[in-house]
């Protein structure tokens, strides 16, 4: 595996630019975006709107992710390192201690997909 990516994805490069308003605006008009593999190291990503997006393999390590939702994301290889995760929603796929192992000591989530 390869370390995490500056995609040239234009929704990622308004995250990397702390534009969570306007990512979040693209979002809502329908814009898709791939987010995997990307570096989202020391990032302010309160408030956005990540619903359903696939985030696999991403580093997020110092990241600001108060309260971010990422229920129905995939999580699968994401690092957490050092990352403020309070009242974030997490997939019912990763266990509490494979969170704390992430955030504690940038351990790689390793995420279960239920079937709905």
């Amino acid at each position: 595996m390869s370390g995490p990516t500056i995609s040239s994805d234009p929704l990622y490069q308004l995250l990397r630019n702390d534009d969570v308003k306007g990512f979040n605006a693209a979002r809502e008009e329908g814009q898709s975006c791939d987010l995997t593999g990307c570096d989202f190291k020391g990032s302010d990503l309160r408030g956005v709107n990540l619903k359903d997006t696939n985030l696999e393999n991403a580093y997020f390590r110092g990241a600001d992710l108060r309260g971010v939702d990422f229920r129905g994301c995939n999580l699968n290889g994401v690092s957490l390192a050092d990352a403020k995760i309070s009242g974030c929603y997490f997939p019912p796929g990763l266990s509490p201690n494979e969170i704390q192992l992430s955030v504690t000591h940038g351990t790689r989530m390793r995420q279960r997909f239920i079937k709905k």
